[in-house]
C-alpha cells in the first residue's frame, strides 16, 4: 500500500461513514458506527497499521491522512450525538409538559435576584481585566474597618457611616462593616504586591428603609498595587470597564475633586447618562451625568498600616454601590423595591 492507495480507501471510508453515522437513530447504533470506522478492526486501524511497511518518504503524509480522517469522524460523531439527544429532550420534556399539566396550573421557575446578576456580570468583567475576587467577614473590627484606611477615631468620616456595632469585645469595637474597604486591607496584609483584586458584597448602615436609603446594601471595589501606578492608569483602567459595562464606546466618564480618607487625590466618578446621551432627563436629574461612586489613589498612611513602603508602591482604588448601579441601568425609582419580595418586580428581571 501506497499513499494513493491510503488516501483513496480514506475518502471512500468517509462517504460510507457520512450515510452511516446519519442514519443512526439511537445512541447505540451510532456508538456502533462509529467503531465501525475508527476501531481496532476499521479501515482506519488497517492503514495505520501498513504504514510501518510503507516508503518512508509517505508515512508523515498517510498519518496526517489517518489523523484528518479520525477527526472528521469524531466530528460527524458529534453533531449527529447532538441531533439525537435534541430529540430524545424533546421527547420528554413533551411528555412532562403533559404529566404535569394535568390537575395544576404549571410550575414557574425561579431565577437570580437583580442584585447578584449585577454583582456576577461586573465580575466577570474585571476577572477578565486580569483582577481575582476577593471576600471579606462581614463583622469586622475596628481596625480594619476604620483606623487601617486612615480614618482614626474621632475623625469626620466615621460620623458620616452611622455604624452599626456589634456586642463583642471591647465596647465600640467590632461592627457590621459599613464598605467592604476592609478587603483590602486583610488583601494586603496577607499577600505580597503586585496586587489586582475586586472586593464585592453586603454592607451595613445604621440608616431607616425608604426610597433612598437602606441598612443593607451591596458594593463592589477595586485594588491596584503596584509599581509606578498613576491617576492615568486609573482614569484608564474607568474607561475600559465602563464601556465594557455599558457595552457601548460613546459612554464619557467624568472625574471631579473629591475626598476620601484613604484616597489621595480623591475624585467623585461620573458618567454621561445612557438613556439621554447627555441632554438630561429624569434619570440624570437633567444634568446629562449619572454619579456612580468614588475613585482615588491609595493614601500612603495605608499603605505604612499594612507594611508598605509608600515610597516603592502605588495604587489606586474605586468603588460603587450595586443597587445603585441596577437603579441607573433599569429605572428603577427606589432603593427598596430591591428587599420588598414583590414576586412582579422579581419576575420582571
Amino acid at each position: 500500500m501506497n499513499l494513493a492507495d491510503a488516501q483513496s480507501r480514506l475518502d471512500a471510508a468517509l462517504q460510507e461513514a457520512r450515510a452511516t453515522i446519519d442514519a443512526a437513530e439511537t445512541m447505540d447504533a451510532l456508538d456502533e458506527a462509529t467503531r465501525r470506522f475508527v476501531g481496532k478492526r476499521s479501515p482506519a486501524a488497517e492503514i495505520n497499521e501498513a504504514i510501518k511497511g510503507m516508503d518512508p518518504a509517505d508515512r508523515p503524509a498517510v498519518g496526517q491522512a489517518v489523523g484528518a480522517f479520525k477527526a472528521e469522524i469524531a466530528a460527524l460523531e458529534e453533531e449527529r450525538r447532538a441531533a439525537l439527544a435534541g430529540d430524545d429532550e424533546s421527547a420528554a420534556a413533551e411528555h412532562e409538559r403533559l404529566d404535569l399539566t394535568l390537575g395544576t396550573h404549571g410550575v414557574r421557575h425561579g431565577h437570580l435576584h437583580l442584585v447578584t446578576q449585577i454583582q456576577r456580570e461586573l465580575e466577570d468583567i474585571f476577572v477578565g481585566l486580569g483582577y481575582r475576587i476577593a471576600e471579606g467577614p462581614e463583622v469586622e473590627d475596628d481596625w480594619h474597618n476604620f483606623e487601617a484606611l486612615n480614618i482614626p477615631p474621632a475623625h469626620p468620616a466615621r460620623s458620616m457611616q452611622d455604624t452599626i456595632y456589634v456586642r463583642l469585645g471591647t465596647e465600640e469595637q467590632v461592627m457590621l462593616r459599613t464598605h467592604t474597604s476592609p478587603v483590602q486591607i486583610r488583601t494586603m496584609e496577607t499577600h505580597e504586591p503586585p496586587i489586582y483584586v475586586v472586593a464585592p458584597g453586603r454592607t451595613y448602615r445604621n440608616e431607616t428603609l425608604d426610597a433612598r436609603h437602606s441598612p443593607v446594601f451591596h458594593q463592589i471595589e477595586c485594588l491596584a498595587v503596584d509599581r509606578n501606578l498613576t491617576l492615568a492608569d486609573l482614569f484608564g483602567t474607568i474607561e475600559v470597564f465602563v464601556r465594557e459595562l455599558f457595552d457601548d464606546e460613546s459612554v464619557r466618564t467624568r472625574f471631579r475633586s473629591d475626598f476620601f480618607p484613604y484616597t489621595e487625590p480623591s475624585a467623585e466618578l461620573a458618567v454621561s447618562c445612557v438613556f439621554c446621551r447627555g441632554d438630561g432627563c429624569r434619570v440624570c436629574s437633567h444634568s446629562g451625568w449619572i454619579e456612580l461612586g468614588g475613585c482615588g489613589m491609595v493614601d500612603p498612611n495605608v499603605f505604612v498600616a499594612v507594611g508598605y513602603d509608600p515610597e516603592e508602591w502605588q495604587g489606586y482604588a474605586f468603588g460603587f454601590g450595586l443597587e445603585r448601579l441596577a437603579m441607573i441601568r433599569y429605572g428603577i425609582d427606589e432603593i427598596r423595591t430591591f428587599v420588598e419580595n414583590d414576586v412582579r418586580f422579581l419576575a420582571r428581571y
